[in-house]
């Protein structure tokens, strides 16, 4: 499970999101064309990148997938600069259901992967936060992945990086880099923001790659940013502030080859299969996409 040999550099935009949906997408081209002139072949946005995140905007903000304007946007945007836009996350309304979804476009414009968040942040915490996205959005149920010419992805979205089980299930599938949108608040991001993707990236020896929203202080919600990436080793190889900002990172050279996280995944579907009598990783797949 080696990733290609071929380096490439990542970026990830931390963008600070007003309550203009038509000036967040400019602002959004703006920062991506920045990315694009360092070189950056994989370019991932930030967890509601086009609307202020929070339960009374996102009906508001909600657009159909791949209809929408912020989807159309996407595509145009990857097409023109020839690369991986993974378009952080969106409301998005099928139906009578609201969804957190994150697209993924390649560099011909086509739409690659749509992963719906499976775990919606809900949190209770007296006197300090709390917030229930469950109230509006409905919960997604498939493992999405992506392939590309440098390594294969896996997505989730902000609070998925909180469930082991699913960062286990992707290096599973062949994963070297995971990248979560995500928009952690004051509360939880001083805590576990870094302690999570760390852990993710040693557990399942492969990059993970957070990217937040940058901080507005007037805000309804207030993202705690700090935009982050982990190497396999469980090293933050290079992280950001709260301001508004691109990271960049070269990924490939110093990969490790991820057969320890192999070995522990194998270890623990045999335990499970003796404890349960079944496979978890087998049943787990049945509900997946490749």
């Amino acid at each position: 499970m080696e990733m290609s040999s071929r380096k490439f550099t990542l970026a990830l935009v931390q963008m600070l999101v007003g309550t203009n949906k038509a000036e967040n997408l400019k602002k959004a081209e703006h920062l991506i064309e920045k990315a694009v002139s360092k070189k950056a072949a994989v370019v991932a946005l930030g967890e509601c990148f086009n609307s202020p995140y929070g339960t009374p905007n996102f009906a508001q903000y909600a657009e159909k997938v791949p209809e929408g304007e912020t989807v159309r946007f996407l595509s145009e945007v990857a097409k023109k600069h020839g690369i991986y836009l993974i378009g952080g996350s969106i409301p998005e309304v099928e139906g009578s259901k609201l969804y957190n979804t994150c697209t993924v476009h390649g560099p011909d414009g086509s739409l690659l992967a749509k992963y719906r968040k499976i775990h919606l942040f809900d949190i209770n915490v007296p006197g300090r936060i709390v917030f229930k996205e469950s109230d509006i959005f409905n919960a997604g149920n498939q493992l999405v992945t992506f392939e590309t010419p440098f390594c294969k992805i896996g997505l989730g979205i902000c609070y998925d990086i909180r469930f082991a089980e699913l960062a286990q299930l992707y290096s599973a599938k062949g994963c070297n880099l995971l990248i979560y949108p995500g928009a952690f608040n004051l509360t939880t991001g001083p805590a576990h923001w870094e302690l999570l993707a760390r852990s993710r990236a040693v557990d399942n020896q492969v990059y993970v790659a957070t990217v937040s929203i940058a901080r507005n202080e007037n805000a309804h919600y207030v993202a705690w940013g700090n935009s982050t990436v982990t190497n396999p080793w469980g090293e933050v190889v290079k992280k950001l502030d709260h301001n508004e900002d691109i990271l960049l990172v070269d990924i490939g050279s110093e990969l490790k080859s991820n057969m320890l996280g192999v070995n522990y995944l194998l270890n623990l579907f045999y335990f499970r299969s003796r404890l349960f009598g079944r496979s978890e990783a087998t049943d787990s797949d049945k509900n997946s996409t490749p």
